[in-house]
């Protein structure tokens, strides 16, 4: 920011090329920056590819898809053609969006404008396709592209392992290894997500104790101990969980806590769920769903003096329940919808389509349940 007040100072003024490097600095700093990145960008007089890629790239690693995709929609409007990297940013969004249409459209484009293909936009189409769900799509697009690298494989077997296809996606690691690629973090990632996901508890015990021992001697992340309790949990093994817990070589966080005691809940273990919460209380945690989790444990087992205990620790604490929410794609639009929210400017459409379903559920006989 020295920097950007010195120019000023000494009375540059913002020309094309100052602006663009000021812009990735700020990008490239942190995401806290990304205000002053996009007020340099509304700012600049006239802007080049340069100017687009910086700021649409910052906006996709600061988690700001659904701007980054207005964004290049308005680049195409100014005339600038997009190159390959400003793409591969626009398929990760579409990918954190979900925004299946959109990417399609894109990948459309590719091939329209005759963009040659690089290892780059040949993954995050991968990626893209992969994450919502059309792993055929992705399938040929990793088999047509010339060579790979560890993120090709990754996109791949990311894709399969959340989708559920576990054994695909561990016939495919081997084949990667079988390549000559070496596994990282991200790699052993999928493939424990892959095996919970499948119930292959066997196997991810196997592949967890293959990462951590040579030849690749990786380093467990609190996210790979939370896969193989989670694999563990879903499997009904909760004392070998809790036993995996007590050995990490990392402070378990409240997700891990989190996992195990929803299998608790399922188990119907009262007990092991008090020492969780204790632990809980260690962390003073501020994620309302444990608590939420607890609370009804104890309600289950008619145990209402734990639940108004409870209940009372959450207010004086002042955690809420914040509402969940899902994103839909409508036309190549994406929508996001909270619980109880009413702000959508076709609400009473929605539920006018809502109560027709509703009654053609009821017609063929079948009951909602709450």
């Amino acid at each position: 920011m020295g920097v950007h007040g010195l120019v000023y100072k000494r009375g540059f003024g913002i020309g094309l090329v100052v602006g663009n490097a000021l812009m990735d600095m700020y990008v490239k700093c942190e995401c806290e920056c990304l205000c002053e990145a996009r007020r340099l960008f509304d700012e600049l007089p006239l802007r080049d590819i340069v100017s687009w890629t910086t700021i649409i790239n910052g906006l996709v690693q600061c988690k700001h898809p659904k701007d980054s995709l207005e964004l290049f929609y308005d680049m195409q409007v100014s005339g600038v053609k997009p190159d390959r990297i400003v793409l591969s940013s626009v398929l990760s969004a579409c990918e954190s969006l979900g925004a299946l249409n959109y990417g399609i459209w894109v990948h459309e484009y590719i091939e329209l404008q005759g963009i040659e293909w690089d290892i780059h936009i040949g993954t995050a189409l991968v990626d893209m396709y992969a994450k919502c769900g059309c792993l055929e799509m992705a399938l040929q697009i990793f088999n047509g592209i010339p060579s790979w690298n560890i993120f090709t494989w990754n996109a791949l077997l990311g894709g399969l392992a959340m989708h559920g296809h576990g054994r695909e996606a561990l016939k495919h690691f081997e084949l990667m290894i079988g390549a000559g690629i070496m596994p990282n973090e991200v790699t052993y990632l999928a493939i424990l997500t892959a095996c919970c996901h499948s119930g292959l508890v066997d196997q991810g015990r196997s592949y967890f104790y293959q990462m951590i021992s040579q030849p690749f001697n990786l380093s467990p992340r609190l996210e790979h101990y939370g896969c193989m309790v989670d694999l563990l949990c879903r499997a009904g093994l909760l004392d070998e969980a809790h036993e995996f817990i007590r050995k990490m070589l990392l402070p378990p966080d409240v997700l891990i806590w989190g996992a195990l005691l929803s299998a608790c809940k399922v188990n119907g273990n009262v007990e092991l769920s008090q020492e969780i919460f204790n632990h809980l209380l260690e962390l003073d945690s501020q994620d309302s769903g444990v608590y939420v989790l607890l609370s009804n444990i104890y309600a289950i087992n008619e145990r209402w003096d734990d639940v108004r205990r409870v209940r009372r620790l959450m207010k004086d604490k002042g955690i809420r329940k914040f509402p969940g929410s899902s994103v839909v794609e409508v036309n190549g639009e994406t929508h996001e919808f909270l619980v109880g929210d009413t702000s959508h400017p076709r609400n009473e459409d929605i539920h006018f389509l809502l109560n027709i379903l509703s009654n053609q559920v009821y017609l063929e006989g079948h009951f909602l349940t709450c």
